[in-house]
């Protein structure tokens, strides 16, 4: 689930998106020179989006400067930038001192320059720009909603066209001109519950999706979807499949499909590629999500890999294997239930592997997480399904050398 303040006590399964911007030679000219591309262009099944969290540069002190140190800048191929708000029935902006009035220090910098008092534009999106001078080729993407800020969707499909037109001019905006290149949708969940209940009905999604891209011609359109491939379920209550056409990809939350809401268990992994025998709910995992959304005829080219940068976990929990009993959430480090891959790795490390995911049992506490060996076997999934590209969640969670990154590409 994606949460601006990551308080999630969530029962339910995310969603995320797909990929596919063609590739796309240019024509020789009919002699022996051909003209060269303008830009590297991005292959299908290459795109690498990672999310970066607006408020992760308060508590978790994750800086845009860090997605460069980490060397992931030169590793992703766009970034998400969360959240915007969605409120009276318009995009809004999540935190206005946060994206552009906070004053870097020099050593906070992209550049290794200061901000002064006098200058238009501070803030996360000053710095993305700092980012994008150094990679040309990057990508960045305004997200709006999650878990947190989904609820105002319902009065924005009541007017797509100018819900499309209130982001279009916010993400347009000439004060912070050439930070984003687009769009990307988190609304949890059209038509279903989430943090609240939406009752929009099944077309509001691919109303609302056909707005924006509509306003948005010449700029990417993306959403992050749900994954709940359950027969009636959450992918069963909008109209993904007639919306695809609007967007260009999606990214199907292939995370959190359980958790400690469930306080006593049974453990189960959050982000399961396959089935295993015991899984406590059947089509609550990645392969069944992917299928059923193929199944509704949208390419494989437009659906992209999630990853959870971080861990879902237990305590009171006494059996090593998955599927054990638990009396509540285990300790985390911003809240209960979920930690970072960063701090997983040394504080509870890997003893296991199901589903094609890993787990871990310390003490009376037990934790499931993606490391670099499984994200490797998800990647050969990603290959072998051709789908467009990966994304995860969220960039703060990887190592500060970025373990996890480098295993996706």
């Amino acid at each position: 689930m994606h949460t601006p303040q990551r308080s999630l006590v969530r029962a339910l399964v995310s969603a995320a998106c797909t990929a596919a911007l063609g590739a796309g030679l240019l024509a020789g000219t009919g002699t022996a020179t051909a003209a060269a591309p303008s830009a590297p262009q991005v292959k299908a099944g290459s795109k690498v989006v990672g999310y970066f969290t607006e408020w992760g540069t308060y508590d978790r002190k994750y800086y845009v400067k860090n997605i460069e140190t980490s060397g992931s800048a030169a590793r992703l191929t766009h970034i998400n930038y969360a959240f915007g708000n969605v409120t009276g029935g318009k995009c809004a902006m999540g935190d206005s001192y946060a994206a552009t009035d906070r004053a870097y220090t020099a050593a906070e910098s992209v550049d290794g320059v200061a901000d002064t008092w006098d200058q238009p534009l501070r803030g996360n999106f000053n710095q993305l720009l700092k980012l994008k001078k150094k990679h040309p080729g990057l990508k960045i993407l305004w997200s709006f909603g999650g878990w947190t800020w989904s609820g105002g969707f319902g009065e924005a499909a009541r007017n797509p066209a100018a819900f499309a037109q209130s982001c279009y001019d916010l993400v347009k905006n000439s004060k912070w001109a050439g930070v984003f290149d687009g769009i990307d949708i988190d609304w949890e969940y059209p038509n279903a519950c989430g943090n609240s209940c939406d009752t929009s009905g099944r077309e509001a999604f691919s109303n609302l999706m056909a707005a924006l891209r509509s306003k948005f011609s010449g700029s990417l359109v993306t959403a992050a979807i749900t994954a709940d491939a359950t027969s009636g379920g959450k992918i069963d209550a909008a109209d993904y499949a007639g919306a695809a056409r609007y967007v260009d990809w999606y990214n199907p939350m292939t995370y959190d499909y359980f958790g400690a809401w469930d306080a006593a268990g049974p453990t189960a992994p959050h982000s399961p590629l396959n089935s295993y025998p015991g899984i406590p709910k059947a089509d609550y995992h990645t392969s069944a999500t992917v299928a059923k959304l193929k199944g509704l005829g949208i390419p494989a080219s437009k659906l992209l890999l999630g990853i959870g940068f971080y861990g879902r976990g237990w305590t009171g929990v006494t059996q090593a294997a998955p599927g054990g009993t638990a009396t509540g959430p285990a300790a985390g480090t911003y809240e209960q239930g979920i930690d970072d891959y960063k701090v997983l790795k040394t504080k509870c490390p890997a003893t296991g592997t199901v589903g094609g995911t890993a787990y871990a049992k310390c003490g009376n506490n037990w934790w499931s997480y993606d490391t670099p060996a499984t994200i490797a076997t998800k990647m050969a999934y990603k290959n072998r399904q051709a789908l467009g590209g990966t994304f995860f969640w969220e960039l703060s969670g990887d190592t500060a050398n970025g373990e996890l990154i480098k295993a996706i590409n």
